[in-house]
């Protein structure tokens, strides 16, 4: 890799990473009192998708440990965002749905976080975050690719 291409990468990934903590850490404030990140995303993804998913499945999207994701789940449940249920077609396995008051805590903490976001989208412009999107998908492929 020359010393320009090699320049250029961590320019790149030291922005990313500055971006992801600072975005992580402004959002974290927003939330609802309680609610993490991390939970915050584990309802976002069951609301917003069709069935069911199992523990071990939610660990693999979130490129978690089974353990985290337990731990997240444990702490979801507890709260009365998510049931965790046998799956009825392999008693071993488990299964997780998104509750009535998980909805509500998701939509809760959209909207406590949608205005952070959408004032950042605006200052920079919906036309350079648009154009930015095709690259920014192509970075994250090329590490799910990896994973």
């Amino acid at each position: 890799m020359s010393d320009h291409a090699e320049s250029l990468s961590v320019a790149l990934f030291s922005e990313m990473f500055m971006a992801d903590q600072l975005a992580r850490t402004a959002l974290s404030k927003a939330l609802p009192k309680g609610m993490e990140l991390s939970h915050f995303s584990v309802l976002n993804h069951l609301a917003n998708v069709a069935e069911p998913k199992s523990p071990g499945q939610l660990a693999r999207t979130f490129h978690v440990t089974r353990g985290a994701m337990t731990n997240t789940l444990g702490k979801l449940e507890w709260a009365g965002h998510v049931h965790i249920h046998p799956d009825w077609d392999d008693a071993r396995r488990k299964i997780v749905t998104i509750s009535p008051a998980g909805r509500k805590a998701r939509e809760t903490a959209l909207s406590a976080i949608s205005p952070i976001i959408a004032d950042v989208v605006e200052k920079i412009g919906p036309d350079k975050v648009r154009a930015a999107l095709p690259v920014l998908r192509e970075i994250r492929a090329r590490f799910d690719e990896q994973a």
